[in-house]
């Protein structure tokens, strides 16, 4: 049953707005003013309005009434006039300032509450597209929040997620994209120094033309980030942002420099420069201890290529694991040692792969040469004891201990077993070599790294 309100209520609640309107005996000021009277004659002020009807036998509203009391029924909500002096017709040419009229002050009223909502209506609108912008663009900006091992200091300074960088701004910092430091099947590499002096890494794809680059590489560049942004280790060459423009088209990516080259190089060709004993272990420590983390993520994280020429040096010699290769589609998936795609055959292969390293480390000979072939296959000479340990470890290296150089054979043997289910989980190999150098993860990792002050540089450059 739907209740419908009394006439009387409606009144009743229409003089309490003009009420509030006029600033409570003002608005009954309004309703009986001299301006509403229905006539031009002179109006007493103790008459009643001219919008109530009088009870009858009472004298006109226009005549000349007697002083009397209000009748009792007066209604409450009606505010009695304050006494009016009528002028005299000469002063009708005055106008009194006391009495204002209603209808300005209504109006003066309304208009300001307009003004005021349209106010409001603007600013809400303005802070919604604010937003909205805000948000997409902090969404086309970052991939995923990013972690890193070096401090806590650098995880509150930089939490906004990986930064999408300028090509202009990488341009600047690389000399125009002119100091090649080398190159891979799929991309150039570069170095570039940051405004404060910081040395970065850019690896760009070798794809210039968007209708090269399929949708599967930008499937496979975009999870190759999301991937990188989730290594949390020191030992692991840390991505500081990427780059996607369309004019010109360039994918790259930007990484931490390590300005002591690669393994191989301070291996097989700096003849001069060779790595002692203590160092070799140190870089084998670290390099088992990085990929241990990445195979313990969920899901792993496994470098596309993995050899000598993929673990960079620090400035105190300490190893740094890359990622920099492109997806390339054109040349379909990675194969694996028993042609078996599937995460368990990677983690193997990946094992497997480390034992090879391991190998190069001790002896100081090349993955594969013309004259030897494999080198799996010259140590297997040793394995089988046709050759003595002094023979097999690299004579470069001067003083080493012999029992700490079994010990690694042996783990070196087990990683690149034929049989892939036998060999080590890189958990097992790092625990095993832990045993074997009493060296953790501290004593493996670099001792200053610039990546601090090169993220600082970024993020300061951005806001």
């Amino acid at each position: 049953m739907i209740v419908y309100p009394s006439p009387n209520y409606c009144f009743s609640w229409f003089f309490r707005r003009l009420l509030q309107i006029g600033g409570g005996n003002q608005g009954a000021q309004f309703l009986f003013s001299p301006a509403l009277a229905p006539t031009s004659g002179p109006v007493s002020a103790s008459s009643p309005s001219a919008f109530i009807s009088p009870p009858e036998g009472s004298p006109s509203p226009f005549s000349q009434p007697t002083p009397q009391k209000p009748p009792s029924n007066h209604h409450p909500l009606i505010v009695r006039p304050h006494p009016l002096t009528a002028r005299p017709a000469t002063q009708g040419a005055e106008h009194d300032h006391s009495v204002k009229t209603p209808s300005g002050s209504v109006h003066k009223h309304s208009l300001t509450t307009y003004v005021l909502v349209a106010a409001g209506i603007a600013v809400f609108l303005i802070i919604s597209a604010a937003g909205a912008l805000y948000c997409q663009a902090k969404k086309a900006g970052s991939v995923k929040p990013w972690v890193t091992g070096l401090s806590g200091q650098l995880q509150k300074a930089f939490v906004t997620g990986v930064p999408i960088l300028k090509r202009s701004e990488l341009e600047t910092a690389s000399e125009d994209f002119s100091n090649i430091i080398g190159s891979t099947s799929s991309c150039m590499m570069y170095k570039g120094t940051l405004s404060s002096g910081v040395e970065i890494a850019v690896a760009s794809s070798l794809i210039t033309s968007a209708k090269d680059w399929s949708k599967e590489c930008e499937s496979q560049y975009r999870k190759k980030i999301t991937g990188l942004s989730k290594v949390n280790h020191r030992n692991f060459m840390n991505l500081l942002g990427y780059c996607e423009e369309a004019h010109p088209f360039t994918r790259a990516m930007v990484f931490e420099y390590a300005p002591n080259g690669t393994l191989f190089e301070y291996l097989h060709v700096r003849e001069t420069e060779k790595l002692d004993w203590v160092t070799r272990l140190r870089i084998s420590m670290g390099t088992a201890y990085c990929l241990e983390h990445m195979h313990q993520l969920k899901p792993p994280v496994i470098p596309r290529s993995f050899d000598s020429t993929t673990i960079y040096l620090t400035d105190d010699f300490a190893a740094k694991v890359s990622d920099l290769e492109f997806s390339n589609d054109a040349r379909g998936p990675k194969s694996t040692t028993n042609g078996v795609s599937g995460p368990s055959s990677e983690l193997e292969n990946a094992v497997h792969k480390y034992g090879i390293v391991l190998l190069e480390i001790l002896t100081g000979r090349v993955p594969c040469s013309e004259e030897d072939g494999p080198l799996e296959q010259w140590a297997s000479r040793y394995f089988s004891g046709e050759m003595r340990l002094v023979d097999l470890i690299d004579r470069s290296i001067g003083s080493f201990s012999e029992e700490a150089a079994y010990a690694l054979c042996e783990v070196a043997r087990s990683c690149i077993d034929p049989d892939p289910k036998r060999r080590p989980t890189m958990a097992e190999v790092a625990a095993r070599l832990r045993e074997i150098t009493a060296l953790g993860p501290d004593g493996a990792t670099p001792k200053v790294s610039p990546l601090w002050w090169a993220e600082l540089e970024i993020t300061s450059s951005e806001s």
